[in-house]
């Protein structure tokens, strides 16, 4: 943008003296809009106003006033008319101001004030021969985020533009700012480990033998080799049988396994300090450790060799403890003992392949299985299935909570039985009343209980021994946890149900385990149960809750190994929510990525809720009914049920920062900036960090909300960090602050959703790596169902409208007089439109899916 001929001032503006309206600049991904070339725009040259530095806007404090000059030069030899010079819009508006002297300081007494002027235009006068005129812009920002401003300058037959960009701050957003600049990690050197100094491994959880040893599960070569000259396996491309099974999953695993071992690399480092932290351990510092990749956990393993000593040694030590960014490593007696501060290091880390040689041993066992355990679409009888009548111990169970435990309590081995509910809907609720009847009313009834996490399988344990009617007695529960988890991450209130030594975890052995009538863990950890022993066939029943989020080979862990032909599975999730994380994008695509629950859907009798089969929970109980609105639309046809009582309208009719008392859901729009900072790739939004912060205080002086009331997601690591750290200076570390991940199953009175993005140009960079909100709908869809009585929303309005779910949502805020910050963007006719519903494909649409991702592989080969 630059100069615009004086003929065609007409065809734009009628009167010289209307002001006009911005709209959103994205100057990150337009260059152009602050690039000014003086030869082209004529004889007046004229200075960029706040120039940007290091290629970001200048920065001022909120309720500072900011100036700069800004030199107009007449570069003739004959004296040129500058008609005037004005500025056409401002966004906020008014917010900028034109002087021709500069503005006094703040501070500054009555008669230096006397006689300055300031207004949003500047009358005409000559500019002779080579002759500067220097006038002042000044800006004093009301609010947080970009001020955008447009100036013209009318000189001679030419109109020329001048681009103005201010980011207002303030205490907050400042003491976020990046500390170093940007630049990305090179790649780090390899050193040779054939030969490397051993050190003890972290505690195990016994000494004692196992019943079956965990086999190694080595990657074969060719089939390394054949992955890594990017050509596509045969079995992983033809349908998945009974015969298929162990092959075509094996190959998946090993596709994540050799993309694991390349991205363990980015975390190897060079000339970097270790210091001694304790007697026992050194400290670490990792930066980077971003979204979407693999993070470093206990256990793993650590190379490190002195640098520049070519003839020292290589140990070998463990990760014991992972704390932020920084991670606690052991080593052999001898570094310790030989270690001096101010050595430097080469780092080099891999990763444990425990959990890995666990899920190849589930795929193959997985063979062995009843055929309508993994298949159900081949069995031709229809599943018929006396309901088992039964006295409830939990009396708000409605009609179809009922209907599902009935069903459970008749179900006699294969096909599974599938609880599918949408967020809110009490899943949980009813596997815990099917669990308490079979342990209660049934004498030979055993039960395996896996979760997706440990939080999760910690809620279920907690359900289990709170309900008061069923009684169960405490040595009839255990609830297993793997080596690695903390102590000091169990609730006291759970720990009498654990088993552990010193502090750390440990397996029971065979003998009281199957003294326990319902074992808790998650799918990884019920691996620890066939080490000891535990046959196919002892567990009566096994539940995994949260199903969807697991992929198929988790799922066949426990599956795989305790099913007998008359175990009942048990599975509860929903589909539409996040599903497994999975790193290579190829095994996702492939099929990695689609859990067990998802793959059962693909058959007729789930896919059309035979209720022999399936049965589909729609009354949500954690929500307010404008809250379920939009997901109930998008994602589950329209069917959800608001049965939460009403205790929104206490909360929200005390929040003063809210246009409408009568609205849940509150979009406030800001235009901040993306920034990153040293080697770490992930993104943060300061000035959305700063918002975010100001939300919580309000809401904790207004409403009668606790700390532990709150809740905060956002798609980024960094802006995680961001948030935690302002929060913890202001001494509110009770505040949850997480990734959509950490907040599946989880709900909170009030969530606050932080967006972060603000330019467009990094929406592909998301929507390849799987990052961000925009272009997730099931992200969106576990995002905006958290919140049981108030949602906000922070970002940038120009940012979130280009994703039709988010667009969707900022205009039902805006149409319910639910929107303040920045101004909207332009409607566009889609919004009126909703966006596609994502349906669960057809078997054959599964299939073509499938063999189109093999082209698009190929072909970009």
């Amino acid at each position: 943008m630059g100069t615009i001929r004086k003929d065609n001032w007409d065809d734009e503006y009628s009167v010289i003296g209307d002001k006009g309206e911005i709209g959103f600049i994205d100057f990150e991904d337009d260059k152009s809009v602050c690039n000014y070339d003086p030869a082209v725009e004529g004889p007046i040259v004229i200075s960029v106003p706040f120039p940007f530095v290091q290629g970001k806007p200048q920065s001022i404090l909120v309720g500072e006033t900011s100036k700069c000059a800004i030199t107009i030069a007449n570069t003739t030899g004959d004296p040129m008319e500058l008609w005037g010079v004005r500025i056409y819009c401002s966004n906020p508006a008014d917010s900028f101001t034109l002087s021709l002297k500069e503005p006094p300081p703040a501070n500054s007494n009555a008669e230096t004030f006397y006689g300055f002027l300031e207004g949003y235009s500047l009358e005409d006068r000559v500019l002779q021969p080579h002759d500067t005129l220097t006038i002042w812009l000044s800006c004093k920002p009301k609010e947080l985020g970009l001020h955008t401003s447009v100036v013209y300058f009318d000189a001679g037959d030419d109109r020329i533009e001048r681009l103005v960009f201010l980011l207002a701050e303030d205490n907050v957003s400042c003491s976020l700012a990046p500390n170093r600049t940007y630049s990305r990690t090179p790649r780090r050197k390899q050193y040779a480990v054939d030969e490397y100094v051993v050190s003890s491994r972290p505690a195990r959880a016994t000494t004692r033998e196992f019943k079956y040893k965990l086999p190694e599960f080595p990657i074969p070569w060719d089939l390394r080799e054949l992955l890594q000259n990017k050509q596509v396996p045969d079995v992983i491309v033809e349908d998945l049988s009974m015969e298929s099974y162990a092959a075509f999953f094996s190959t998946l695993l090993v596709m994540e396994e050799l993309h694991l071992e390349k991205e363990m690399g980015r975390h190897n480092m060079e000339c970097v300090n270790i210091r001694r932290k304790g007697s026992q351990f050194f400290a670490l510092e990792v930066p980077g450790l971003a979204e979407r990749r693999p993070s470093l956990v206990h256990g793993d393993h650590v190379f490190v060799k002195l640098e520049n000593a070519p003839d020292s040694n290589v140990y070998r030590g463990y990760i014991y403890r992972v704390e932020a960014d920084e991670v606690l490593l052991k080593f052999a007696n001898d570094l310790h003992f030989r270690h001096q501060n101010g050595n430097l290091y080469n780092v080099r880390f891999t990763y444990n392949r425990v959990n890995k040689r666990r899920l190849y041993q589930a795929v193959q066992a997985a063979e062995s299985l009843e055929p309508d355990l993994l298949f159900p679409s081949e069995s031709t009888k229809r599943r018929l299935i006396k309901k088992s009548g039964f006295v409830p111990f939990t009396n708000t169970l409605n009609e179809e909570q009922i209907r599902s435990v009935e069903m459970i309590l008749g179900c006699e081995g294969a096909p599974p039985y599938m609880i599918y509910g949408p967020p809110g809907t009490g899943k949980t609720m009813t596997l815990v009343e099917a669990m308490l009847q079979i342990c209660v009313t049934r004498k030979n009834g055993s039960i395996l209980v896996c979760a997706a996490s440990n939080s999760a399988a910690d809620h279920i344990l907690e359900k289990l021994i709170s309900n008061e009617v069923a009684k169960v007695k405490e040595n009839e529960i255990f609830r297993l946890n793997a080596t690695s988890r903390p102590y000091e991450d169990v609730h006291p209130d759970h720990i009498g149900f654990c088993y552990f030594d010193e502090s750390i975890f440990k397996c029971p052995p065979l003998g009281a385990l199957v003294r326990y009538r319902i074992i808790i863990c998650t799918y990884m950890s019920s691996s620890l149960l066939y080490a000891e022993g535990v046959d196919s066939g002892h567990f009566s029943h096994i539940f995994l809750d949260e199903s969807g989020q697991a992929s198929e080979p988790e799922s066949m862990v426990p599956i795989a190994n305790f099913c007998s032909r008359k175990t009942v599975v048990v599975l509860a999730g929903d589909p539409q929510q996040l599903g497994p994380v999975v790193y290579s994008k190829d095994a996702e695509a492939f099929g990695l990525g689609k859990s067990y629950l998802e793959r059962l859907f693909e058959c007729e009798s789930y896919r059309n809720e035979d209720e022999g089969f399936v049965m589909k929970l729609v009354r949500n109980y954690r929500c307010h009914a404008a809250i379920l609105d939009l997901p109930s639309k998008f994602f589950y046809k329209g069917e959800l049920l608001a049965c939460k009582e009403d205790t929104s309208s206490s909360i929200i009719s005390g929040v003063d920062f809210l246009p409408n008392k009568e609205f849940p859901v509150f979009f406030f729009g800001i235009q901040g900036i993306d920034e990153r900072e040293g080697n770490n790739p992930s993104w943060f939004n300061r000035i959305e960090a700063s918002k975010v912060v100001e939300i919580i205080n309000k809401l904790r002086a207004s409403a009668d909300i606790d700390e532990t009331d709150i809740g905060v997601i956002t798609p980024y690591r960094q802006q995680v960090l961001k948030i935690k750290k302002v929060l913890e200076n202001w001494e509110m570390s009770d505040v949850k602050v997480g990734s959509v991940e950490q907040f599946q199953g989880q709900e909170r009175e009030v969530i606050i959703v932080s967006t972060v993005r603000s330019t467009i140009k990094h929406n592909d960079f998301d929507r390849t790596y799987c990052l961000g909100f925009l272009s997730n709908p099931k992200r969106f869809n576990v995002a905006i169902t958290r919140a049981r009585s108030l949602l906000v929303i922070v970002g940038n309005p120009h940012i979130v409208s280009k994703d039709p779910y988010w667009e969707k949502l900022l205009w039902f805020c805006a149409d319910n007089d639910s929107y303040k910050g920045c101004p909207l963007p332009e409607r566009q006719s889609s919004a009126c439109e909703e966006p596609p519903i994502p349906e669960r494909n057809s078997t054959s649409e599964l299939e073509d899916s499938r063999h189109s991702k093999v082209r698009e592989w190929v072909a970009s080969l």
